[in-house]
């Protein structure tokens, strides 16, 4: 193989990981949109039914 042979593959390969990137932030931008958005008042479902403070020990 020639070197410039070389370059050109390693060319289309970056050139394939830059397509698949730019498509996948097409999908999560259209995801995102689709998302329906959180009243300001409702509860953040990842927080839900955390408690603050000390935590009881476990009981082993």
């Amino acid at each position: 193989m020639t070197v410039t042979f070389i370059k050109r593959q390693k060319e289309r390969a970056r050139q394939q990981r830059n397509q698949e990137k730019q498509t996948k932030r097409e999908e999560r931008k259209r995801e995102k949109a689709e998302r329906p958005d959180r009243v300001a008042g409702s509860e953040d479902p990842d927080i839900a039914h955390i408690i603050p403070g000390p935590q009881p020990p476990l009981d082993m």
